[in-house]
This record gives structure tokens, sequence and C-alpha cells, in this order.
């Protein structure tokens, strides 16, 4: 009869712990949420920690969803110029959701709104083609750029969203853009003071999709 090979406690120990880290299922890797925008995003004018962005990474982390935020956005992006950004940076992050916050400068600038439909229209399907889930944030311009104008560029994002089935975040600035205190001196963009509610004007379309289980 063979003798039993009697190994050290502490060799016993490391070897169990070893087969029953090879028995467990792995562990899901952190998800990505990528915030691609403008200036509205990129917290101009403010320290980054300022921005509802930064807002934004600090409130899951202490609801403890694991999720990380990375933040795009570039101040003076236009709907174009984030059709030509978004493939490397979706290649670069492989986010699972992606924020989509662009349209205001095209609409300062008065660019025809058609065009800026179209370039949603594209962003939202390169980030699905990259198997990313797109949410959409409507935005809005003041009056004085003409009624017809200023009416046709807000109807763009539920229409779209409507049309692409993606979640919208209604008014990014709602509860903000009009009030002139809330905003830097040159009334463009908004405050350190205003961040917090642009926060909450994004959380309750964005909650629902953080919460869902990560997909195994």
């Amino acid at each position: 009869m063979k003798s039993l090979i009697r190994l050290p406690w502490r060799a016993a120990f490391a070897i169990a712990t070893a087969l029953l880290a090879l028995a467990a299922p792995p562990a899901l890797a952190q998800r990505t949420l990528l915030v691609f925008g403008d200036s509205l995003s990129a917290a101009y004018g403010l320290a980054t920690s300022q921005g509802w962005v930064s807002l934004l990474g600090e409130r899951i982390a202490r609801d403890g969803l694991d999720w990380r935020v990375v933040n795009a956005s570039i101040s003076g992006e236009t709907t174009a110029g984030g059709v030509r950004r978004l493939p490397e940076d979706l290649k670069r992050h492989r986010p699972n959701l992606v924020v989509i916050a662009l349209g205001a400068n095209d609409g300062l600038r008065g660019q025809p709104v058609a065009a800026a439909r179209g370039n949603l229209e594209e962003m939202i399907r390169l980030a699905r083609a990259a198997r990313a889930e797109p949410v959409l944030v409507g935005l809005m311009i003041p009056p004085n750029y003409g009624i017809d104008y200023a009416r046709e560029f807000r109807d763009l994002y539920p229409q779209l969203a409507r049309k692409a089935r993606v979640p919208l975040v209604p008014f990014l600035l709602d509860g903000v853009a009009d009030r002139r205190d809330l905003f830097l001196p040159d009334q463009l963009h908004p405050s350190a003071q205003a961040q917090p509610r642009i926060l909450d004007n994004v959380w309750p379309t964005l909650e629902p999709l953080l919460r869902r289980p990560a997909a195994r």
C-alpha cells in the first residue's frame, strides 16, 4: 500500500485557492460610458472636476455601479466633426454606452438642421456597429435665430430618438438655459453652479441603463 503524500498546510491552502479560482465564473469586466459632446460637456471655463460629466462619474461610484466614465467631449465640436472623430474613440475606448450630446454648435452657426440630423443618425449607426448602445441628448437654441429654425432644431432630437429607437435626454439645459445667473460671463457656457442641475437632467435617462445587469 502506497503511503499518502502529506503537503505542508500552506501549500495545500494555496492549491485549494487556485482550484477554487479556476472553478469560479470569470468576473465581468468594468463597463464603459463614453460621453461624446462639445463645450457643454467638456466643462468649458471650469475645472474638469466641476463639470457634469465628472459629477456623473462621482455619482456612479457613490451608487456602487461598476462603470467608468470617459469624457471625449471637445469644445467647438459640431456633428460633422463628431462623425469624423467617433470611429477612433469607439475603437480606443470600446464603450458599452455612448452619450451623444452634439448639435449646439451646428445650431449657433445656423447650419442646416437636415445635415445635423444626418450626422447624428450616422453616429448612432456607428455606435451600434461597435456594439455600444447610443443615448441621444436633446439641445435647443434661442428663438432669436428665427422661430421656425429654432423649432425645427428643437424637434430634431425627439423625432430622431423615436425613429432610431434610442433613449433620449429631453433637454440638457432644462432649468438652466433661462437663468443668466447660471452662466459664465460669455452667457454661452453654464457655470459650476449649473453643473449639478445638468447632471440631474441626464440622470433619469442614464440610471436605468447603468443599473441593467451586464451581458455575460
